[in-house]
């Protein structure tokens, strides 16, 4: 009889601690979760963020003309923009893998083809202002080719202006848009390029550590605003993965460790409450 209930003890503190390690798993979960359900509902509810893309959209636009207006002028201008989180809103996508747990890459495939991300507040007065001055407009996406109908059907409901299919530079080999960059640079004079990501500027920012980011952008500041139109992306990006230093095998417990590590605060200490 007092073995029976020793082992009755026993499962209960075992039931317990594992209870405990569910509970503090999916705490883990929840934390990890909440930064980025934050951010997504900033991108799809905040008027900010589309007074943000306006913001960027007014900016080019202003900015085009002011190139354009040069003597001499630039001669075979071209506008290069990234696609996702710049022209197009894929928050949909970030919001249903909060929603069921799941990530990138997952659903993505599903999201693209059905063709129906929104375009970005104020993209698509820009783009079509940029092609009735005569510029030609080329999207450097890291999209995969094999989603190249897809994305024309989108641009088709959304208005979007695609001049050429040659104009529409899909992801290939490898993610870096340098090549592709240099490709439009072949015939065409780049005036502006627009991004959510700083890689969609220079290959300087490819790859490097936050830090050395942070760097980068402090010695081009004179360049934003002028050559380079940046639009708000807290969902993800390199800004985002950098901070990992681009390990993507972090566990939910080790992400959460190392974003809370990498707060800022300030010396204060809560009031003890009696």
């Amino acid at each position: 009889m007092r073995r029976f209930y020793s082992f009755i003890n026993l499962m209960l503190i075992f039931g317990i601690a594992t209870g405990c390690v569910v509970k503090n798993q999916r705490q883990l979960e929840s934390n990890v979760g909440e930064k980025l359900m934050v951010a997504t509902l900033f991108h799809q509810h905040a008027a900010e963020m589309k007074a943000l893309s306006y913001q960027a959209y007014n900016i080019a636009t202003e900015r085009l003309d002011e190139i354009l207006s040069m003597q001499p002028a630039p001669a075979n201008p071209a506008v290069v923009l990234d696609l996702d989180e710049t022209v197009l809103d894929n928050s949909p996508h970030q919001a249903q893998g909060i929603l069921y747990n799941f990530g990138y890459p997952e659903g993505w495939a599903e999201w693209c083809k059905l063709g129906e991300a929104p375009a970005l507040p104020g993209a698509v007065d820009f783009l079509q202002h940029a092609v009735d001055r005569g510029v030609a407009v080329f999207y450097i996406s890291n999209r995969k080719e094999e989603f190249r109908e897809a994305t024309k059907t989108n641009f088709v409901r959304e208005n979007i202006p695609l001049q050429s299919d040659a104009h529409l530079m899909l992801r290939t080999a490898e993610s870096g848009k340098e090549k592709r960059r240099l490709a439009v640079l072949e015939n065409y004079q780049i005036v502006l390029l627009i991004g959510d990501n700083l890689s969609d500027f220079h290959q300087a920012f490819d790859h490097q550590t936050s830090e050395h980011r942070a760097f980068l952008a402090d010695s081009l500041k004179a360049d934003f605003g002028r050559r380079f139109i940046i639009i708000p992306n807290a969902m993800y990006g390199d800004w985002l993965t950098s901070l990992q230093d681009y390990n993507y095998l972090l566990s939910t417990e080790e992400l959460d460790i190392l974003y809370r590590s990498l707060l800022k605060g300030f010396n204060y200490e809560k009031p003890t409450k009696f």
